[in-house]
Parts: C-alpha cells; sequence; structure tokens
C-alpha cells in the first residue's frame, strides 16, 4: 500500500529517544525499525544504523540528533534519536520541542544515571509526559522492579506534576527485539511497545487549514539544494514550489521559493510534494536559513521566539601551528581557513560559540565539554586542516560581584578495592562525595559534586588507578562560588632538546625516568614533549643520540634492548594531560604535544 504524502495529525505520533549513554537508544531504534517492515526481505540493516556519522560508529556513541519514520497500521511515527552524553546536550535542548513525548530508556540493571536525569528534566521541563521503557530485561543481573523505583524517586526530584508522575511503562530488550506491558507476558515482538505509542502520545496540535508556519529546529546539507531548514510543521501545510518567507532572529523578513521537501523513512530520506502539520521534514531554498529562523506564509508573517540552548562551559584556544614540521602533514594551514572553517560550523552548531576576533593567530571556540569540543577537533583533522590547540578552560562568570565556576555531579563505578584512591583524589581535586554504596558484586558506586576544573586532566589519572575497570561520568549541574586552586598534574614531561629521529639506543637510557610517547623513527623537534617524567619537575633530554660505535667488538659488550612500548594518546587523552604551558599541534595524521613559545601576546598576558 503506498502511504500518502500529507497525514491528518490525528494520525501522527512525533516521538524522542532519550537515555543514558549506552542504555540501549540505537539498538531499540533498530529493532523498531527492523519490525515496521519498512526494509526488503534482502536488504542488509547494519547495527546501530541510525549511528551514520563516521565518529559515531568509532566511539560507539550518538552525537548528532538523527529523525526517522516508520508506519505502524495506518499511523506514521516520528522518532527522533537523541545523544546520551551531556557534552552534546545542545542537541537534545533543540529537538525536544518538535516532539509531544519521549521513550526515557532506563537499563533495567543500572537504573537511572547522571545523564538520564539531564535529558528527563529538559523534557519535564517543557511539560512531556514520558513513557518510561525499562531495558535489557533479558540480562542476567537486570532488576526492573529496582530500576522502576528509582526513576519514579528521579521524576519526583525533577519536580514532574501528576500527570508526568503517572507514566506508562513498558519493559522490553532493544537486542532481543521483544516488548511486554508486564513482566510475565509473553516475550514476542516490539508490538506492545509500538500500540503503547499510539496510546499514549498525543497528537501533534495545529491545523491543517491555518497559513503554513514551521521553525528550523535542525540544519542539513545537500550537495545539489544547499542547506536544508528541519522542523516540525506547525500549522497549515506546504507545497513544492510554493514561496514562503524566512523571517531570521532579529525579524527581518526575506522571500524564497521552495525547491524541495524531503520526509524520512527508515534509513532514507524521501522526497515529497506536499507536506502538513504536525509532520517533521526539511525544506530545500531557503540558502542562509538558521537554526531558531521561522518559515511562514508571505501573507501571514509571524516571528517566533528563538530557540534557547544552555551557555557553553568550556573554552579552547585554536591558534596556527607555528612549529617546525607545519604545513608538511595538512592542506589548511593559516588562520583563515580555520577562522572559515570554524564560522561554517558555527552556522549548523548552535551549542558551539566561536569568538573568531579573539587574537590575530588564533580563534577561541566555547563548548559543554572536552567531548564536545574534540569531536569539532577531530573532524577538522580528518579535512586536512592543522593548528594548535591550548588546554581548555572552564568560562568563569560573575555573579552578584562574586565569581562563579561551573560544577559537574559525577557518578562513578569501581570495584572496592579501589574506590579509596578515587575518593582521596577527588577530594583533593575540590570535591564533594554526595553517595557511597556498595552492592553484592563488591562494584562501589560513588557520586560527587566537583568543579569542572577539578575533572579535567584526571580521566587518564581515573583509568590508570583503577586498571581500567572504573566507570566515570559527569553531566553539568549549575555554577558555584569559586573553589580556589585545584591542583593539577603531578608529574613534569620529558622535553627533546634538538631536532632529528628518535633511536632505540637513546629510548633505552631515558625511559627508566619515567614514561615515552615517542618511539625509534618517530620524527622530534628541539621542545616536543616527548615523555611523562617520574617526578614533579620537566626534564630536557636527548632520544635521538645514537651510540658511539668503534671498530672493536667484543662478545659480550653489546646489552640486549628491551623497550616498553610508546604510550600513544587519543586527542580526547592529549587535551586532558597537558597544563597551561603547554599546547597539543593537531594534523591530519599526527597528535604531538609541546611546550608552549611565550609570543608578544603570551607576554603580554604574563605582565612581562
Amino acid at each position: 500500500m503506498v502511504k500518502p504524502d500529507v497525514f491528518v495529525p490525528e494520525k501522527i505520533r512525533n516521538i524522542a529517544i532519550i537515555a543514558h549513554i549506552d542504555h540501549g537508544k540505537t539498538t531499540m531504534l533498530d529493532s523498531l525499525l527492523k519490525q515496521s517492515n519498512i526494509f526488503r526481505d534482502n536488504e542488509k540493516v547494519p547495527e546501530r544504523a541510525m549511528d551514520s556519522y563516521d565518529q559515531e560508529k568509532e566511539r560507539g556513541i550518538t552525537i548528532f540528533a538523527k529523525h526517522t519514520s516508520i508506519f505502524f497500521d495506518d499511523f506514521k511515527i516520528n522518532i527522533i534519536d537523541t545523544p546520551g552524553h551531556a557534552d552534546f546536550s545542545g542537541e537534545v535542548e533543540r529537538v525536544l520541542g518538535l516532539v509531544n513525548s519521549v521513550l526515557l530508556l532506563v537499563d533495567a540493571q543500572e537504573g537511572p544515571m547522571p545523564q538520564t536525569r539531564f535529558v528527563l528534566s529538559q523534557a519535564l521541563k517543557i511539560g512531556l509526559r514520558p513513557i518510561v521503557v525499562l531495558n535489557k530485561i533479558d540480562r542476567p543481573h537486570a532488576d526492573p522492579d529496582r530500576a522502576l523505583n528509582l526513576t519514579f524517586d528521579l521524576f519526583v526530584e525533577l519536580g514532574a506534576n501528576d500527570e508526568q508522575l503517572d507514566f506508562p511503562i513498558c519493559y522490553a530488550s532493544g537486542l532481543g527485539g521483544f516488548a511486554a506491558m508486564d513482566l510475565k507476558d509473553p516475550r514476542v515482538d516490539m508490538r506492545p511497545l509500538f500500540e503503547l505509542i499510539i496510546k499514549a502520545v498525543p497528537h501533534p496540535p495545529g491545523n491543517i487549514e491555518l497559513p503554513f508556519l514551521m521553525q528550523a529546529a535542525t540544519l542539513s546539507y545537500d550537495d545539489f539544494v544547499g542547506r536544508q531548514a528541519c522542523g516540525r510543521i506547525l500549522e497549515g501545510k506546504i507545497k513544492k514550489g510554493d514561496s514562503i518567507t524566512r523571517v531570521d532572529k532579529n525579524g527581518h523578513p526575506t522571500q524564497h521559493k521552495v525547491q524541495k521537501i524531503e520526509g524520512y523513512l527508515g534509513l532514507k530520506k524521501v522526497e515529497m510534494d506536499e507536506a502538513g502539520v504536525g509532520d517533521i521534514v526539511s525544506i530545500s531554498g531557503i540558502p542562509e536559513i538558521m537554526i531558531g529562523d521561522t518559515l511562514c506564509d508571505p501573507a501571514h508573517i509571524v516571528h517566533l521566539p528563538p530557540i534557547s540552548i544552555a551557555e557553553p562551559t568550556l573554552s579552547v584556544e585554536m591558534m596556527v601551528n607555528n612549529g617546525p614540521f607545519v604545513g608538511k602533514d595538512g592542506k589548511h594551514v593559516t588562520m583563515n581557513k580555520i577562522r572559515d572553517r570554524l564560522i561554517q560550523e558555527r552556522r549548523a552548531n548552535i551549542s558551539l560559540k566561536i569568538e573568531e576576533n579573539f587574537r590575530d593567530d588564533a580563534a577561541r571556540v566555547c563548548g559543554r565539554g572536552e567531548l564536545h569540543l574534540a569531536v569539532l577537533i577531530e573532524a577538522m583533522r580528518r579535512e586536512g586542516y592543522e593548528f594548535t590547540i591550548s588546554k581548555p578552560q572552564v568560562i568563569m562568570k560573575q555573579v552578584d560581584g562574586v565569581q562563579q565556576e561551573p560544577f559537574e555531579i559525577t557518578h562513578i563505578e569501581v570495584p572496592q578495592e579501589y574506590s579509596g584512591t578515587v575518593i582521596e583524589e577527588l577530594s583533593r581535586r575540590k570535591g564533594e562525595m554526595r553517595a557511597l554504596n556498595t552492592n553484592e558484586h563488591n562494584i562501589t558506586t560513588i557520586e560527587f559534586y566537583i568543579p569542572t576544573r577539578g575533572l579535567m586532566g584526571y580521566r587518564n589519572n581515573f583509568l590508570t588507578v583503577t586498571r581500567g575497570l572504573g566507570i566515570l561520568t559527569s553531566v553539568f549541574d549549575s555554577y558555584g562560588p569559586h573553589k580556589g586552586e585545584i591542583p593539577g598534574r603531578p608529574n613534569g614531561v620529558l622535553i627533546s632538546n634538538g631536532p632529528g629521529k628518535v633511536t632505540g639506543y637513546a629510548c633505552f637510557s631515558i625511559q627508566d625516568r619515567g614514561s615515552l610517547f615517542v618511539g625509534p623513527g618517530d620524527e622530534v623537534y628541539e621542545g616536543m614533549i616527548v615523555g611523562e617524567n617520574s617526578r614533579d619537575n620537566d626534564l630536557v633530554v636527548n632520544v635521538i643520540k645514537g651510540k658511539q660505535l668503534t671498530n672493536v667488538r667484543a662478545s659480550g659488550s653489546d646489552e640486549n634492548i628491551i623497550l616498553t612500548p610508546p604510550r600513544e594518546f587519543t586527542l580526547e587523552q592529549a587535551i586532558d594531560f597537558i597544563q597551561d604551558d603547554e599546547l597539543v599541534e593537531v594534523t591530519p595524521n599526527f597528535i604531538r604535544l609541546r611546550k608552549r613559545l611565550l609570543n608578544e601576546n603570551d607576554r603580554k598576558r604574563k605582565g612581562g
């Protein structure tokens, strides 16, 4: 049966799937897609099908909110997959305005987690009534009753009203591909969840007879038609070729013609001749469209309030690479190129704030967290950009004459034997412990209220002290009074004293002094950080020194060289590691660390 383009609002359901990172949103969506019969029998459907961006596949997380549509009986269900990580909360804040309810996924073993709190509070604030889905109930240690009680407590804590507290519940397994309204029900397929969505989600408001009205919530780009505005049609309907008015954030109207209307079906965009109220669509033909702009009927001009997004909490300086290896690897190395790329990013990503006139040779980029900034930096290096970045700084505020800084709620799970070390270190970093609990499997759960500065540079250390067995997640909570100085990295670094190729002989004689970041054959230059010192001072070392050869050979005089493999940094680990007087040099193929050269701007700031 061919589905019509325009559905009456009563036959449309708009929902977003929200959850803590790794609680199974994207896998749940896979099952819904497969069971809605939108794929051919012989069609290959990838795992985590909605995570289409390269970095999403590699990191195993959702970074961008994505849309899809599926059909159930004679209803059209528009679903938005949202990121679970708080660093991408700007994506969540934007898209919640498009939907009329949310599926809150909670892991039946872990219960609600810090990021669950964040996304749920956003949904409750705008008056949505969530459907709670207890996921992974087929896991061996699943305890859905405990998870449900904790979820109810969280709703109460976040100030949910009586209607929101009376939330519908469904038990499911995204991986197993089944849902049930009761734990005793047969576990067959996703039909119970589909039926619950139809019954519990209100249809979108609006009247198809009124003049067209829509607000751009997200942007996408098409090589043929340029920028596309995506949003929910609030009133009326729109046809291909119609004239529409775009009203920007300053209230200035411009006239445009609709070139293309696209909806979603499974993993594909499908072209539509016409779309009506309540549907979520992409419209092409408005080249300068920005997020938050209003699209309306030329005869009935309306200016909707802009989409408000919480302020960034962290900033990083992006500078021209002035090191000896500049231009060896990257294509785009000038400040003009870097600045143009950042301006392009700002148009599509309103949760990033970019101060391009900060300095001649640098731009300041402000975001929600280290991961938020790292995703942009990683995308730029893959596009051939080369630059250096400074240690991230938290963004301070003055409130009633008092300096305030961002604080985070940090949730930690570690084997019990490592809990003491973690508590001691976070307390040293000005954290306040809020909760401590050890379960029957000797896993200790700790909750800390800690300045964002206190977490910066700690994650690498955390993985080391917990032997990689610990889980640390954090979410921005609020601004609070400045906590004073927080101790940084306890160890100094090893710095190369000259340019050349690293030798195995030199590495062998230096490796007792700390851990090396380079190996034999690597190119280094003077001032480059080649390792971490085992003591608290910086040490200049010669990693290019070769063995003095003589013409006398004696049996047993050459000792056998055994080298410890060098420590390799990911981008986030490198950003986490550096101190204020150090930089990360980012090129398409290399991540290097080096000491900061004092240029004129730095001297002025330091008062020299």
